[in-house]
């Protein structure tokens, strides 16, 4: 009894060792082939790594005046010439109007920006809101 016991322990011993192995082989290979950089993910995303902060003002003349930083959030990659969309909102969350500006600065990883741009924004415009839409990766 003791000897199909101990044959019992050795065979299922063997048995989940090769099972590992199998196990460890095909997670390689599940690995390699969906297997994406991180500077690949960076380059093809570029709005998911740029992050925008802005406020408005008027001023003098009635112009709304748009500041807005942009932040670098890649670990790797590098971005420039930034496609940036602004809206325009009533107090009641109304969309009155769109813009289209782009940003021709390179910003490298963990970096911030300043841009400012000025707009006749339409009249009741209580709000901007910005989008960064696209941007090149270097």
């Amino acid at each position: 009894m003791k000897k199909y016991l101990l044959f019992s322990l050795i065979g299922l011993s063997f048995m989940a060792c090769k099972e590992k192995k199998q196990e460890e082989s095909f997670d390689k290979k599940t690995y390699e082939v969906v297997k994406e950089t991180l500077e690949e993910k960076e380059k093809k995303n570029p709005t998911r790594f740029i992050v925008v902060n802005n406020r408005d003002r008027k001023n003098i003349i009635g112009q709304t005046v748009v500041i807005v930083n942009l932040t670098n959030n890649a670990t790797i990659a590098t971005y420039k010439d930034i496609a940036l969309k602004l809206s325009f909102f009533s107090k009641t969350s109304v969309k009155l109007d769109e813009g289209n500006e782009t940003v021709y600065e390179t910003i490298k990883p963990g970096q911030t920006i300043k841009f400012k741009t000025k707009y006749f924004a339409p009249k009741g415009t209580d709000s901007v809101a910005v989008k960064v839409m696209d941007a090149k990766a270097e």
